[in-house]
């Protein structure tokens, strides 16, 4: 893995990270280390690329996890982001039909209700092995003592500039305190983002789905003219499924389901 465009290849003998950030991935090697198997480490992997990937490695998002065990056991996890229960299905059109000011990818209707924090506990209940303060210790020192700012994040947080512009919330987070960009080697801490990490080291799945994390989210969404409610995140579950399978060339495919 890299924190830049180009790829450096990397051989293990007792197993092997790969995700979008270098940081990340070292994060999951070093559970491996400690005696953690292939879902600790995934976990870890994946709360840490919540600090060090914001594009995409998020606690904000969802996604799926495909598990094939040492001993043939294959299971699927589907924690894709759910519609909050005040969705419409014209909610994004205007008058005429069309989509309104492509308010289905961007603001605050496009939010869907995360599934990333119900879908790695659900894993980590059925096949982790560290404890989940372990597991989660990594992404809060990060997010609290700080990370380097790569070029790649450099280059990525000045070219969505007219974001932060758009979005204050975004831009006390992507950009300094007097408006100008992170620069390359710069330490960058996110405090709020580390509280949040710390109630769900502590509480787990409700450390997200309920409690002071759920009112922050619903009363920015009340303020913002969002549809998100408390309800909507305490009522979200992450599924575990029946993996779909395949042949190709004489090899078993496992995958997700749809």
């Amino acid at each position: 893995a890299s924190d830049n465009p180009s790829r450096h290849p990397v051989r293990g003998n007792n197993g092997v990270v790969a995700s979008s950030s270098m940081i990340a991935s070292k994060v999951g090697v070093e559970i491996m280390k400690k005696g953690g198997n292939a879902v600790d480490a995934a976990v870890a992997t994946a709360f840490a690329m919540a600090v060090t990937w914001p594009t995409a490695g998020n606690i904000g998002g969802g996604g799926f996890l495909v598990y094939h065990g040492a001993d043939g056991e294959a299971t699927a996890f589907d924690f894709r982001e759910k519609a909050p229960l005040a969705s419409t299905k014209t909610m994004y059109l205007d008058e005429d039909g069309n989509v309104r000011d492509n308010s289905n990818h961007d603001g605050i209707l496009a939010v869907g209700v995360p599934g990333t924090v119900a879908g790695l506990e659900l894993a980590h209940q059925r096949f982790g092995s560290l404890s989940w303060d372990e597991l989660l210790q990594p992404a809060i020192d990060l997010a609290r003592d700080g990370m380097p700012i790569s070029w790649y994040l450099h280059d990525s947080f000045k070219r969505n500039n007219s974001r932060w512009q758009q979005y204050p919330s975004s831009a006390k987070i992507f950009l300094k305190a007097d408006g100008s960009f992170y620069q390359p080697g710069d330490t960058w801490k996110q405090p709020d983002l580390a509280a949040t990490l710390e109630r769900i080291q502590r509480d787990g799945k409700d450390g997200f789905y309920k409690g002071e994390t759920a009112r922050l989210i619903a009363d920015f969404m009340a303020a913002n003219d969002g549809i998100i409610t408390e309800e909507d995140l305490a009522k979200y579950e992450a599924r575990e499924r029946e993996p779909i399978r395949g042949t190709y060339r004489g090899y078993e495919v496992v995958s997700m389901p749809p």
